[in-house]
């Protein structure tokens, strides 16, 4: 017994002196991670959060659902375009998230190509990336007004369902709204490696160290985010 009640106060000063380890690396202004940049860390830990997020409004567009005793639209009559006569479904949707998914391709092009040191290039794709999502918000935007006009609202829908307009106006207005902050922020960083401030280690925000591109690859891990999301709106709730 009296073995025992020496070996606590030890195991107690062990445990205290840990964590004062824990606390002197953070505050020394040390990486959490060794091979990882603060940048990137955080990046990631933002990305998890908003995962959260997004996965909440789809278990609540999931649950309000399958909980609604009122039929359900259509998604294929609600999203139909009328072309050439006679009405095409969901056409729009399909070209937004074919070009959605081909950004994720330029995107990682201009990843590539800031590795390389290749800044023209790099800005080139990042350009290009700013295009397809400025295209796909366009879309969007023209999807809400098609909606709107024909009585879609977030309280009421002419087809059914009322959750339905309050569904498909949040979770797409938040998607949509993650997209167009991805456009500026491409175009923040590709203006800044046209004019080579990573080169010349230009003051400036978003300027790391000299010849150094990873706020390239950061903006890319966001951006794969939000096409990642996509593919999860387009099947539950335009495919459902």
């Amino acid at each position: 017994m009296e073995g025992i009640t020496q070996a606590r106060p030890m195991e107690a000063i062990s445990r205290f002196q840990g964590w004062c380890g824990v606390v002197a690396d953070w505050s020394s202004d040390q990486r959490a991670f060794k091979n990882v940049s603060w940048g990137k860390a955080m990046m990631w830990i933002f990305l998890l959060s908003d995962t959260f997020v997004f996965g909440c409004f789809l278990l609540s567009y999931m649950t309000v659902r399958m909980s609604t005793i009122v039929p359900w639209p259509n998604p294929s009559e609600v999203f139909a375009l009328h072309i050439g006569g006679q009405d095409v479904p969901l056409i729009l949707i399909a070209i937004m998230t074919f070009i959605l998914i081909s950004s994720s391709g330029t995107m990682a092009m201009a990843v590539n190509f800031a590795y390389r040191r290749d800044r023209v290039r790099t800005a080139a794709m990042m350009l290009a990336t700013a295009a397809f999502g400025a295209a796909f918000v366009g879309m969007q935007a023209f999807e809400w007004t098609k909606l709107i006009q024909e009585g879609v609202r977030p309280w009421e829908n002419p087809w059914g369902a009322p959750q339905f307009g309050s569904s498909f106006f949040m979770i797409t207005g938040f998607h949509g709204t993650h997209v167009t902050i991805g456009v500026i922020f491409l175009l923040i960083i590709a203006r800044k490696v046209w004019r080579g401030d990573f080169d010349t280690e230009r003051r400036g925000f978003f300027t790391s160290r000299k010849g150094r591109y990873e706020i390239v690859e950061i903006t890319g891990l966001y951006w794969h985010f939000v096409d990642l999301v996509w593919v999860f709106i387009f099947a539950l709730f335009y495919l459902w």
